[in-house]
């Protein structure tokens, strides 16, 4: 994220001067540090202009690497992280103090920015040199992504405390990044996604204040460090008036409520991912024309353009991007930039009345949804009441059933579905990258060294310290820090944390929510279901479980709101479910069916454990399985015992609710 919010220069003739480019960033991480070292070295040397670190979900929850929970999870969607030793190979030849680097994280930001911290320490680099971003925004794990680890008051706790800390020793960073990309991938409207993200901002700045540790000159400065990540979707008209909309509110925000009188401080400063949730697994050629397009909405307005943009690749729905894929979105980005004249001219679309009347409407219902999260007690309370949760359900449930019904047309899904294979799946690979084993070890390997290594009794020492601020309230970046030189790990890190604020399990928001199915199918199939609960005296009982690590719950959410709207008895108890709490409330339930959504790459090792699991338990309780799964793993896993396995081609919620009653009824 840039430092410098978009401005318009003057040349020596009057004129607008060109536009700077914006940050070129590709979304980068998996296997090892060495492997995503070599990756990011290869991407900056291929011309972009910024790091943005993918980290696994063993790190993004606080598990070290050979924790069992953790064991299938690897690697697998970013680089793992166990201890500062990781940090010191993961930027090695990469200068931090010229360096803008993103970090997603949320749930362990203050351990991951500590590490950073530390790695410039122990490279004498200053920390007021560092620039970047930690995502640290935990109010959307709760609600969209699932990478949350501690109940929200100790978690906002961590966030406020991080912005504390830098405001004053590594003042060029940005503490947090108020992320409403993933509300989007949740089924976020426009008008969704910039209210529960400026609320979500809100909350920050007034916990901020309540706290009282900062005087009112600092606390400008943490307002003008606070960065916004959002999502651009494929109506890039509509998405380039919710950027207009979002800037324009946040300033008002600024002003109004919090009496920020430095323009430069209310500027609304963001970098971009562009839509994921619009990607298909069919015809996947067309992914490189939904990204472009998507790319436009956060480029052409020069007042509202992105600051930051790294892009999604086309093969992103069927798997994690070869370096080739990460290259070629990242041409797009130079392509862009650079052949055309995007950047030469002023604002576009100043003074046109149809983009004016549309801001406008975007700000008005966005007040309104903000008044109304406010009422609540702001984003902590909407939490508590499950508010924000349902509301992204329902809007995903709108956005399923509208593709379902052909309403909301997908080329190469809901119409023009003939089409010659594409090229791009060709090769030996098909397409899709997977994860080195070998590279998955040399971190086990790496991480037994340096327990080897380390003085047991500085670990011992700054873990107490750590556990002792946490409960009196000290702030506990600088007791993180110092974990981070002792060699702690992840895991120590977050479970010495654990033991104090205890963990947390978000509302599902799947309760009263209802889809709208084409109604003669419908009436079809809850007659089949019909029939089979009189011939059983039940209807039929379906099991959803999330297991492992991966938080995004959409698919699953979705599904269990489909099966129940259909007649079934559903049981969803949320996300990061292990294989045994998955048998056994199947077992409990004297289920029919379990169903499983992975969408992290693990879905092969996590199989395994499940079916290991249900034999150990004697059930005899078939499996269906959705994810990211490529075409050449459905085969195996059917081969593991998996009875069905849908993947994003399978859009029709009828049709897999459909294939769900086939397997029950063929076990019954």
């Amino acid at each position: 994220m840039s430092d410098q919010p978009p401005h318009v220069l003057v040349g020596k003739d009057g004129a607008p001067a060109p536009d700077r480019p914006w940050i070129f960033r590709t979304y980068a991480g998996h296997s090892s540090p060495r492997a995503s070292n070599q990756l990011y070295r290869a991407n900056l040397e291929q011309g972009q202009t910024g790091l943005s670190i993918a980290f696994d979900l063993p790190t993004q929850c606080g598990y070290s690497s050979d924790d069992p929970v953790a064991r299938p999870e690897v690697g697998k969607v970013g680089v793992p992280i166990n201890s500062l030793d990781d940090f010191h190979v993961l930027f090695e030849g990469i200068p931090l103090d010229r360096m803008n680097t993103s970090m997603t994280i949320n749930g362990t930001a203050m351990w991951l920015l500590a590490l950073y911290v530390a790695l410039a320490r122990e490279r004498g680099v200053p920390e007021t040199a560092l620039k970047g971003t930690t995502q640290n925004d935990i109010v959307k794990e709760y609600l969209a992504r699932g990478t949350y680890i501690f109940p929200p008051e100790h978690s906002l706790r961590l966030v406020a405390e991080t912005y504390e800390y830098c405001v004053d020793h590594v003042p060029e960073w940005n503490p947090s990044n108020i992320c409403s990309y993933h509300l989007q991938e949740a089924g976020a409207t426009p008008l969704q996604e910039v209210a529960f993200a400026l609320a979500n901002a809100i909350g920050i700045l007034d916990l901020l204040r309540e706290r009282g540790r900062i005087d009112d000159e600092r606390f400008a400065r943490c307002v003008g460090r606070i960065s916004f990540f959002v999502n651009a979707g494929i109506r890039f008209v509509e998405e380039m008036c919710k950027m207009r909309a979002f800037g324009a509110l946040w300033d008002d925000i600024c002003r109004d409520r919090y009496g920020i009188t430095n323009p430069k401080y209310r500027l609304f400063r963001y970098g971009v991912q562009v839509n994921s949730l619009g990607l298909t697994e069919s015809q996947p050629e067309n992914n490189a024309w939904r990204i472009l397009l998507e790319a436009l909405g956060v480029t052409l307005s020069r007042n509202a353009r992105c600051r930051a943009l790294q892009l999604p690749t086309w093969n992103e729905a069927m798997s994690l991007p070869r370096p080739w894929d990460q290259q070629w979105s990242l041409r797009l980005q130079q392509i862009l930039a650079f052949e055309t004249d995007l950047l030469e001219y002023p604002d576009l679309f100043d003074g046109s009345p149809v983009v004016a009347s549309k801001v406008a409407a975007i700000c008005d219902g966005a007040r309104g949804e903000i008044d109304r999260i406010l009422a609540m007690g702001g984003v902590r309370g909407a939490i508590d009441a499950g508010y924000m949760k349902s509301q992204l359900v329902r809007s995903m449930a709108d956005r399923m059933a509208s593709i379902n019904r052909g309403d909301q047309v997908v080329v190469g899904v809901n119409r023009w579905t003939d089409g010659l294979p594409s090229p791009l799946v060709g090769g030996d690979d098909g397409g899709v990258f997977r994860v080195d084993p070998a590279a998955v070890e040399e971190a086990m390997t790496a991480l037994a060294a340096t327990r080897a290594r380390r003085d047991a009794g500085r670990v011992r020492d700054a873990l107490a310290r750590l556990e002792a601020a946490a409960r009196s309230g000290d702030n506990l970046m600088e007791p993180s820090i110092e974990c981070a030189l002792a060699r702690v790990t992840t895991g120590e890190w977050a479970n010495a944390l654990r033991g104090v604020f205890g963990e947390y399990r978000a509302l599902t928001g799947i309760d009263g929510q209802t889809l709208d199915l084409a109604p003669d199918r419908l009436a079809t199939l809850r007659a089949r279901i019909d029939g089979f609960a009189a011939a059983h005296g039940h209807r039929p009982r379906l099991v959803v479980g999330k297991p492992g690590l991966d938080g995004h719950s959409n698919g699953a959410e979705v599904i269990a709101v489909a099966a129940r709207h259909a007649g079934f008895d559903v049981v969803y108890s949320g996300i990061r479910l292990t294989p045994d709490e998955i048998v056994a409330s199947a077992v409990e339930e004297d289920a029919d069916l379990i169903g499983v959504s992975i969408l992290s790459g693990s879905h092969l090792e996590l199989t395994d454990q499940l079916m290991a699991t249900l034999r150990r338990h004697g059930a005899e309780i078939p499996v269906v399985l959705g994810g990211i799964v490529p075409r050449d793993d459905v085969a195996e896993l059917q081969a593991r015992g998996v009875a069905q396995v849908f993947t994003p081609a399978d859009y029709q919620l009828i049709d897999v609710v459909d294939r769900m009653m086939d397997v029950i009824e063929a076990r019954r």
